[in-house]
């Protein structure tokens, strides 16, 4: 031991050390020691013993609703955006010597606050949907955008559907544990009248959601290097982004607000007509329209 602390020494304070003859402290740069940084692994304490099985069930969900004709779908809610001229990250073409400038710092504009992109992707026909909220990111805005992406677009691409399977992440509006978004995807079930089927993806794997890699992704390479200067402007870029495979994404404003801090009592929680499935009844479910109603379990 010496008097630097070892694994976070500067160089010039190795130097300065090694000159004063207090050592190097256990470091060996001919021994092909260096600075180095933490590096993720694969393996963590909050991985979970059934990560791997639950994805092969939600693989084998899915490929039976589309068989079957029934839509099924992957949400989240993508990063809240600044809106105004405030700097975004990448970089794009211009003119040699015409940067674009932004604001120097990036407190929230007042009046043009935040956008919250809450954004659904069909599985079955590679294109999505984005619900621009200006509010709170709640559970209940979560299920009206799938209530919205269901009158827009998803009515008319499964005029015969009698079930939707929605793929989400255990955490955030649309957790495992939250009671809105349950009490909400209920009286969604009741209106639209059809079965429900909630599929969570294991704690931790948030960015194995389809909709990540699948749209949220070319998003944001589309709207890259450049301010979000207003909710029109994130209107169109969000509808631009495309791929080869041939991607599109739809793209509507809503401006109604959600307070935080809404939860359902034990009453309500009572009153939800839910089949749990026999493998991870928490993470695998189906809200159904009617009580007594039989589940599609196919």
């Amino acid at each position: 031991d010496g008097p630097l602390p070892g694994d976070s020494t500067s160089c010039r304070q190795l130097a300065s050390a090694c000159l004063a003859g207090a050592g190097v402290f256990g470091f060996s740069f001919a021994g092909g020691k260096a600075a180095r940084a933490d590096r993720l692994c694969a393996s963590s304490q909050c991985e979970n013993p059934d990560r791997d099985a639950q994805f092969l069930h939600i693989d084998r969900r899915v490929a039976a609703f589309l068989d079957a004709g029934d839509p099924a779908v992957s949400v989240d809610t993508k990063k809240k955006e600044l809106v105004s001229n405030f700097r975004n990250a990448g970089r794009t073409w211009r003119p040699k010597g015409t940067p674009e400038e932004v604001n120097a710092r990036d407190f929230a504009d007042k009046t043009l606050g935040k956008a919250d992109p809450q954004g659904m992707y069909d599985m079955a026909n590679y294109i999505g949907w984005v619900n621009l909220g200006v509010s709170n990111d709640t559970a209940s805005f979560a299920v009206e955008s799938t209530r919205r992406w269901w009158t827009r677009l998803g009515k008319a691409r499964f005029p015969d559907a009698r079930r939707l399977l929605t793929a989400a992440e255990c955490g955030g509006s649309n957790g495992v544990r939250i009671r809105l978004w349950k009490a909400e995807l209920q009286k969604l079930s009741r209106e639209l009248g059809l079965q429900i089927c909630v599929c969570h993806l294991p704690p931790g794997t948030s960015k194995w959601n389809e909709i990540e890699h699948r749209q949220f992704s070319f998003i944001s390479q589309n709207w890259r290097g450049g301010p979000l200067t207003g909710l029109a402007t994130i209107v169109n870029l969000i509808g631009a982004a495309t791929t080869g495979a041939g991607l599109k994404v739809y793209c509507d404003i809503y401006e109604t607000s959600y307070p935080k801090g809404v939860a359902d009592d034990d009453a309500t929680m009572k009153t939800l007509d839910i089949v749990r499935y026999s493998f991870r009844g928490e993470w695998n479910c189906t809200f159904l329209p009617e009580r007594n109603s039989e589940a599609v379990i196919s």
